[in-house]
């Protein structure tokens, strides 16, 4: 891929989130609704697309939990084919469930859909009371460790060290800049990458897919050509989308398949999506680069 600039995505690239974020989405609606989603559900939700804020993908999953209890009967599947097809994220799966319940229905469901709460739960079952403290600056109402310590590392030191010795490496990440910081530190990265080296949740308000932060990274990088690493369609896009507003470049969107995407049908949805290559995890990546 004749790569100068390596951009990586944290969640299920460097660190495996399926038992602290992914756990975090299915346990908030749980306690604040006493029902909840399956876990193979909330890729469903990834893969319609606009939900790289796991905070989000939680008010849509509680969305369609409220929504069932009003009557509306389409499957999980169903519901997020038709959020795809509004063009995905948040304001679309509202759209999917106005339709479909009607505008009284919708009301009650909407009256009901606490999204502070849920963000609060969120942030306290993810973050432990210690952390929480310290990040969200507030006292929690539930004592808990915290599932950001059930972060397994996935990038080993080998390929970290190939990477920084033979690339500029930067990082795009919906999480947080304080929980960011956490998962760098984990996998020995934190102290290797300058600030402005990294987009987080913080530095941007669109999110992926927008190309936004991925051209930003190029351009600090004065690159040739980038490789975006990440494990779920929109990553994917993001690189689409940067090649199609930033023509001078070329752009390369890798899938991992340490997320919630894996195996054959995992590579063949990344390649519908235009994926340059499909890797078991990033660390074939310095193996990739090099043919």
């Amino acid at each position: 891929m004749n790569a100068d600039a390596v951009v990586l995505d944290v969640d299920g690239v460097l660190v495996d989130v399926a038992g602290s974020y992914r756990r975090a989405i299915l346990e908030s609606i749980e306690r604040v609704y006493d029902r909840t989603i399956r876990r193979e559900d909330i890729q469903q939700f990834k893969n319609a697309g606009g939900f790289n804020n796991d905070w989000e993908l939680t008010y849509a999953a509680a969305l369609y939990v409220l929504a069932t209890a009003e009557g509306y009967g389409e499957s999980i599947d169903e519901f997020t084919d038709a959020i795809a097809a509004e063009g995905g994220g948040l304001e679309a799966a509202e759209t999917v469930v106005r339709n479909g319940l009607g505008a009284r229905a919708t009301q009650r469901v909407l009256e009901r859909w606490d999204r502070e709460r849920l963000r609060d739960v969120f942030q306290q079952l993810y973050l432990g009371a210690e952390l929480y403290r310290g990040i969200e600056g507030g006292e929690p109402d539930l004592e808990t460790r915290g599932f950001i310590h059930d972060e397994p590392v996935l990038l080993e030191a080998e390929t970290r060290d190939l990477l920084l010795e033979n690339y500029d490496v930067g990082i795009l990440t919906g999480r947080p800049e304080a929980e960011a910081g956490i998962a760098l530190d984990r996998v020995s990265l934190e102290a290797e990458l300058p600030l402005d080296h990294r987009f987080t949740m913080d530095d941007w308000e669109e999110g992926k897919p927008h190309p936004k932060a991925l051209t930003t990274l190029a351009e600090r990088f004065d690159a040739e050509t980038v490789v975006f690493v990440g494990d779920t369609l929109d990553d994917v896009r993001t690189a689409v989308n940067a090649s199609e507003v930033d023509p001078g470049r070329t752009y390369h969107g890798v899938g991992v398949l340490t997320g919630g995407l894996t195996g054959e049908e995992g590579r063949e949805t990344f390649a519908a999506d235009g994926a340059t290559t499909v890797l078991e995890s990033v660390n074939e990546l310095p193996d990739a680069l090099a043919e």
